[in-house]
């Protein structure tokens, strides 16, 4: 638990669940099937938290709790498996009418989240202007720019309504027990934004370690979350399971094709009914060893 005294904000993630209740609206971050918090997401299935509002770049993150029946509510850009186009459990709770869905463009997404992070009610865009997105999101409004253009032109944006949080969920490389984040890979996945648009945020990582650690090997730009924005920090290896944590490790594919193809009850007795992060990480180390026989 979070010792204020200290500034130690390390938890364990059923702890960083404990922040959470009912009806929230929580902001996921990564990208498809990349870099997801999957732990704290199991940690949240193991809890009776529901009705969620779930705002994310769609992946496995939304599948899960999709297919447990958490969500009310999804905000997204997409909802992938990346090497599987469409997320089948997304898929299937679509197709049964399980949750509302507002579906706006990639740039929109972000934009919203910028509104959030700054405490603005919109921003401005053209994305989506001639788009069915204005069509099939007919709550969207359009603003005319008090301004004129070179051409003498007022220009119409849609107005992109902020993407504001309860709490936000992110997963890093690596992290400081006081809150900073560092990212290793090829991309920051807006994770940043996430926890600056949320009221509260929980990032898990590979590693926790002591602050001058984190600029020892890598440039400071890697430094992408910092801790006035983060509320607990959860050290978790292997985290973002069975999604891509780059450079400290791939998407694990073969289980990934078993989660896109196992019938939900099955797969969730086996994988997901444990008491921890360790039951589930341990079950998966036995499925792998049953495939090499």
């Amino acid at each position: 638990m979070t010792d204020e005294s200290t500034g130690d904000k390390t938890m364990t993630p059923d702890e960083a669940v404990a922040g959470l209740r009912s009806g929230m609206t929580l902001g996921i971050g990564g990208w498809g099937s990349r870099r997801k918090p999957m732990a704290l997401v199991r940690a949240l299935l193991r809890s009776e938290i529901t009705d969620l509002t779930v705002i994310s770049y769609g992946g496995p993150d939304v599948g899960l709790l999709a297919a447990a029946g958490r969500i009310r509510k999804l905000v997204a850009a997409f909802t992938t498996l990346d090497s599987i186009p469409l997320e089948p459990h997304f898929r299937a709770a679509r197709e049964r009418g399980g949750f509302e869905l507002t579906e706006i463009d990639e740039a929109m997404f972000m934009w919203g989240l910028h509104a959030a992070a700054n405490r603005l009610p919109f921003m401005p865009v053209r994305a989506g202007l001639g788009s069915d997105v204005m069509r099939v999101n007919p709550e969207l409004r359009t603003v005319t720019s008090p301004y004129p253009n070179d051409a003498g032109v007022r220009e119409e944006f849609v107005a992109v309504p902020a993407l504001r949080m309860d709490a936000a969920f992110v997963h890093l490389n690596r992290a400081d027990r006081l809150g900073n984040g560092q990212y290793l890979g090829p991309d920051p996945y807006f994770d940043d934004l996430f926890c600056e648009a949320a009221d509260t945020a929980y990032i898990s990582c590979e590693q926790v370690v002591e602050t001058a650690e984190l600029t020892k090997d890598a440039p400071p730009q890697s430094l992408l979350v910092s801790r006035h924005s983060v509320t607990g920090v959860v050290e978790a290896p292997n985290g973002a399971h069975f999604t891509s944590c780059a450079p400290d490790y791939d998407r694990d594919e073969p289980f990934q094709k078993l989660y896109a193809t196992t019938p939900w009850p099955e797969f969730a007795e086996r994988f997901l009914s444990g008491a921890s992060e360790h039951d589930y990480q341990t079950a998966v180390q036995a499925w792998h060893k049953e495939q090499q026989q």
